[in-house]
């Protein structure tokens, strides 16, 4: 694991949540409990925004943001479950991207690199 945390994962990254962040930091807010709220909520582009402006050991940032895809994992299972009794079909795109979020968070524990770009499918702003 010879890269730091902010070169593995602030290329994964939209400006935007890290504009959030310092905002949100610049009003006094506790970055390391905003990070783990949002991992909570499964948003992990929020998360990574306040764990990359933390001055916290790499492996807590890791664990905090496959904490945050394994949520995300969760929530889309069980949102999949909900539409599949609701509309009486299978909703297999749903589950195939829990599946990556769920191997995305493997590879972070592992201390590996992110793929490129965030799972396009997630909308981590909640709209």
């Amino acid at each position: 694991m010879s890269n730091t945390f902010e070169e593995q994962y602030a290329p994964m990254l939209k400006e935007v949540f890290t504009t959030h962040a310092r905002q949100q930091l610049q009003q006094g807010a506790d970055g390391l409990a905003l990070a783990r709220g949002y991992a909570e909520q499964g948003k992990p582009d929020f998360a990574l925004a306040f764990l990359l402006l933390l001055d916290i050991p790499d492996d807590e940032k890791r664990e905090a943001l496959a904490q945050a895809y394994e949520r995300r994992a969760r929530l889309s299972e069980e949102k999949a479950r909900q539409l599949d009794k609701q509309f009486h079909r299978s909703f297999p795109l749903i589950k195939l991207e829990a599946q990556k979020d769920r191997k995305l968070a493997s590879a972070i524990r592992g201390g590996h690199a992110a793929p490129p770009a965030p799972p396009a499918f997630h909308d981590s702003a909640g709209e």
